[in-house]
């Protein structure tokens, strides 16, 4: 019986969506950007790579109110799936990886944490492999897939987001993004300015985001406790404790997360407000 396992390289809706985030850094930094290049190469209308990406989509995006229409979809998506040309994927994917070798080391590339890379996973699996393959494991992916569909997903906010549009509306999303950056943060302070510099450039580099935000939380520290002494209220002076903890326990973890950026950018503005009520 052959073991279902997923593999992140030849997973093509987690390749692009790593692209795309690259595209963005690349494009912030005003350079040639790689990663658009192999979008384009790649992610085309005649591909079959571009093909499956809108299943793998299909199956993050739509939602249904009863299982049994949610497992009726999937099904319906595991058929589109099996009538692609499966000789023809697999020299796409192939293209696909030899020039992501090309431009980058791969293994520093996958680094990033992706925000549905379970669902990814699922998906793939259940594209890749059969029930025949690994009975357990396939039931498992699949009843992953028909509990996400069935679940309904409420908005943060009402900005769309960048992985539920078109390619082109995507890349032209992350132009305009970086075109109104300065425009749109212009109220923040230089600290706050360069942790989001930090963490959009290391898109394909958790690691070394990871040790920035590691080495930004002790100069955080540093700066409260020196600052409480400009603070009269006891209870304020607790809650600045109650900080330094929280920044300790941020410095334990091993996998830097989306909110432990705005996290940070919170703290910073903390230390803005304490030097103001210290310099009255």
């Amino acid at each position: 019986m052959k073991r279902i396992k997923h593999s992140k390289v030849k997973n093509t809706a987690l390749i692009f969506e790593l692209l795309v985030r690259q595209v963005a850094s690349d494009t912030m930094n005003n350079m040639d950007s790689k990663a658009l290049r192999i979008i384009k190469r790649h992610y085309n209308s005649k591909s079959e790579i571009q093909k499956e990406l809108k299943l793998y989509r299909t199956i993050a995006e739509e939602k249904f109110s009863s299982e049994s229409k949610a497992e009726k979809f999937v099904e319906a998506v595991l058929k589109a799936r099996a009538e692609l040309n499966e000789s023809q994927l697999r020299r796409d994917k192939y293209n696909l990886i030899k020039d992501l070798k090309a431009n980058y080391i791969v293994e520093d590339f996958f680094k990033s944490r992706v925000k549905n890379y379970k669902l990814h996973a699922s998906t793939y699996k259940l594209f890749e492999f059969n029930s025949a393959d690994d009975p357990k494991e396939y039931i498992s992916s699949k009843f992953s897939l028909i509990e996400h569909v069935q679940t309904s997903t409420k908005k943060q906010d009402n900005a769309p987001s960048l992985t539920s549009e078109h390619k082109d509306v995507r890349i032209l999303a992350s132009k305009m993004v970086v075109d109104k950056f300065n425009e749109k943060y212009s109220n923040l302070g230089a600290s706050q300015k360069k942790m989001l510099k930090e963490y959009i450039n290391n898109v394909t580099n958790s690691v070394k985001l990871k040790k920035y935000i590691l080495s930004e939380t002790t100069k955080l520290q540093d700066n409260i406790s020196a600052l409480k002494t400009s603070v009269g209220s006891k209870v304020i002076k607790i809650k600045l404790n109650e900080v330094t903890n929280l920044l300790s326990e941020l410095n334990k973890k091993h996998t830097i997360e989306d909110k432990d950026v705005l996290t940070m950018l919170r703290y910073y503005e903390l230390v803005n407000e304490l030097k103001k009520l210290g310099s009255k």
